[in-house]
């Protein structure tokens, strides 16, 4: 089966970018900088993501509202047009979340929902809507320097606040602009029609904003101790066990995987979603087994932190752990010291326009 490309492959090419396929899709890793320097300058100035992988789901008409309120966790009617929401798509059996979601609504009755790229056609069989996934482009434009430098290309695409969504021109293409990323940092998810990406693209880069690939966004979010679905979501995992019963409208009278997810607030989690920070460079990978006085967990994702100069990792861990608890990591038959540490790892940078 071939990879589909988004709008921008070329111009990924054409800057050099290592390509590897990602759910599905031709997606670029990293650029000549490295992964490093890209981490680092989202950290310090602000970086841009190619996210077009990811789905787009448009849900609208007047049953809109009604039918994602049933479905999805979070409740809709804590926010309203112009804003964004973070949610989760449950199975109705277990409350394994299937997906986890951000919610544009642009409209009265429209709603744009975002699954991750390879949960796109589970959305909408759960949801319904249309898949426009094929008709944008998403830049992800992420730094304490990213509303300052978007600033030049459009006053109002910068000042969309946290968790607001625009319709805004941008490089005269008409765009929708939320303020919502996957970094820890803030910043913009451009949504810009195909055929004005490149344009868009180069013009950011124009103004000074450093091409990223997923290999820096990977790290960036694993920093911000931001789940990732297939490693901290996924199958066997509920919203609870990730530490994520915030994004559960538990005073609605239904959603999707309520029923299983409130029997497992009553009977208690068997284990919890924490941080570990190892010693020295070495990280510790997916599926390490940890070991504590509590008893064992196992690694769900673990890398270098560009930031702090050392290991970090979430794990599922006894929820009897508590911060500053040592744990000892099995790396490949390595015992790797390390602690339990409150997330996330790195707090964002201050921004602005």
């Amino acid at each position: 089966m071939s990879l589909r490309t988004t709008a921008l492959h070329s111009s990924h090419l054409q800057l050099g970018a290592k390509m590897v396929p990602f759910g599905g899709w031709d997606m670029p890793v990293s650029y000549p900088s490295g992964t490093i320097v890209e981490h680092m300058a989202c950290r310090e100035s602000a970086v841009m993501f190619d996210v077009s992988h990811l789905g787009t789901v448009r849900v609208e008409g007047p049953d809109a509202f009604a039918r994602l309120q049933d479905v999805l966790t979070n409740d809709l009617a804590k926010i309203s047009v112009g804003r964004a929401q973070y949610t989760h798509l449950l199975d109705p059996t277990d409350a394994s979340v299937i997906d986890d979601i951000i919610v544009w609504w642009i409209g009265d009755e429209v709603f744009d929902v975002m699954p991750n790229a390879s949960n796109t056609e589970r959305a909408l069989r759960y949801l319904g809507g249309h898949d426009t996934t094929s008709t944008r482009t998403v830049i992800a434009v992420q730094g304490p320097e990213a509303r300052r430098l978007v600033s030049r290309l459009s006053t109002r695409a910068a000042n969309v606040g946290r968790f607001r969504v625009e319709s805004v021109d941008v490089c005269g293409a008409p765009c929708v602009v939320a303020g919502t990323g996957y970094t820890g940092e803030d910043g913009l998810e451009i949504a810009v029609p195909n055929e004005a990406a490149a344009a868009v693209w180069t013009a950011l880069g124009d103004v000074g904003v450093l091409p990223a690939g997923l290999g820096a966004r990977d790290t960036l979010r694993l920093e911000a101790g931001l789940p990732l679905h297939g490693h901290e979501l996924g199958e066997g995992i509920t919203p609870l066990q990730a530490n994520l019963n915030w994004v559960v409208g538990w005073n609605k009278p239904n959603f999707q995987g309520r029923e299983a997810l409130v029997a497992e607030r009553e009977r208690g989690i068997a284990r919890t979603l924490r941080g570990i920070a190892t010693e020295g460079r070495r990280p510790a990978r997916e599926g390490s087994v940890v070991h504590s006085t509590a008893g064992d967990g196992v690694v769900t994702s673990g890398n270098f932190s560009p930031v702090l100069g050392h290991g970090i990792a979430l794990a599922f861990l006894p929820p009897a752990l508590a911060v500053d608890d040592a744990v000892e990591i099995d790396v490949r038959g390595t015992a790797v010291a390390g602690r339990v540490v409150k997330l996330p790892f790195v707090r964002k940078q201050a921004s602005g326009v």
